[in-house]
């Protein structure tokens, strides 16, 4: 059987490791690295170093490419986080269909950082999808599923990193099933009343807003923590005695507040204590405006000061 993958990240790397070592052939590899230098290039590397054919992933979006698919025989073409519409001519191009990995649960997660919305919106449980592509985003028949569970510490990179765990094997199942028996793969289609999508929109204006329950707060931290990687929403923002400052890392704490909401208060080691609007916010690592280093939130935060009421709530 011949693939075509499209594919960035950890998520892209981890797939082409594995279709490379299933022994299926590999039409070529397309990524957004190969002609946009600020794209992370690991899926282009690895492509390279296996000799595989590497091209942009931005021709999905041309009906023209359709033809190269047919010509090079592509039975089935594999998107792994690769973020650009698929023309409908190119997903009718492979024999097979085009299957998308997404980040989710669909049909009620569908769209854009949808593990941040997740954690935003304080799940527990969060999932991973295997469909096929239709011209509409996210809403073609479901092939797999798979579920994740969300800790109370997990962050938008662990979680991200639980949904590649689950992903990549729902990605070599399809395969393996496309090669035995293409007519048994499943295609349940997805109940459409239930669905939500979710757009480039950060919640609350990316500010905290400290009179909402503490857990929301934390949760909106987490949601937007990428941490080594930078993260699509930025890091929620504050503002005290007139500096903005992004709240990196927080958790939760079970103090009752007495104080207004925005209250800063004792130093607990390095972090310190906020009011939230029920309970204190721990605070630990915070950056000043402007993009200077990540710095401990003892260092510019003192007991008295109060955050300025912060956004909206959620869009």
């Amino acid at each position: 059987m011949k693939i075509l993958l499209a594919a960035e990240e950890a998520a892209g790397v981890q797939t082409l490791r594995a279709i490379a070592q299933s022994g299926h052939r590999i039409a070529g590899v397309m990524t957004a690295a190969v002609d946009e230098p600020r794209r992370a290039t690991g899926v282009r590397d690895l492509a390279r170093q296996l000799g595989y054919d590497v091209w942009p992933a931005r021709w999905v979006r041309e009906p023209a490419f359709a033809d190269r698919i047919r010509a090079e025989g592509v039975d089935l073409l594999l998107n792994v986080h690769s973020l650009y519409l698929v023309d409908e001519r190119v997903l009718e191009a492979p024999r097979l269909g085009s299957y998308n990995l997404h980040p989710g649960p669909l049909p009620q997660y569908a769209g854009l950082n949808v593990v941040s919305w997740a954690l935003y919106r304080g799940e527990t449980r969060h999932g991973v999808t295997i469909h096929r592509m239709v011209p509409r985003v996210d809403a073609g028949s479901i092939a797999y599923q798979a579920e994740v569970d969300i800790a109370e510490q997990d962050t938008a990179l662990t979680l991200s990193v639980k949904c590649v765990q689950a992903g990549v094997p729902l990605l070599k199942r399809l395969v393996e099933t496309a090669a035995r028996d293409p007519a048994t793969i499943p295609a349940a289609p997805q109940a459409l009343a239930r669905r939500r999508y979710f757009g480039r929109t950060v919640p609350q204006g990316g500010r905290v807003v400290w009179g909402r329950p503490a857990r929301d707060v934390v949760n909106f931290v987490r949601a937007c923590d990428y941490l080594p990687f930078t993260s699509p929403w930025g890091h929620p923002k504050g503002c005290v005695d007139g500096r903005e400052v992004a709240i990196l890392k927080a958790t939760l704490l079970d103090e009752p507040v007495t104080v207004p909401a925005g209250v800063v208060g004792a130093p607990v080691g390095r972090a310190v204590k906020v009011a939230a609007g029920d309970r204190w916010v721990l605070v630990h690592r915070l950056q000043l405006g402007g993009g200077e280093a990540f710095r401990d939130a003892g260092e510019l935060l003192h007991a008295g000061q109060r955050f300025e009421p912060g956004g909206e709530g959620e869009p």
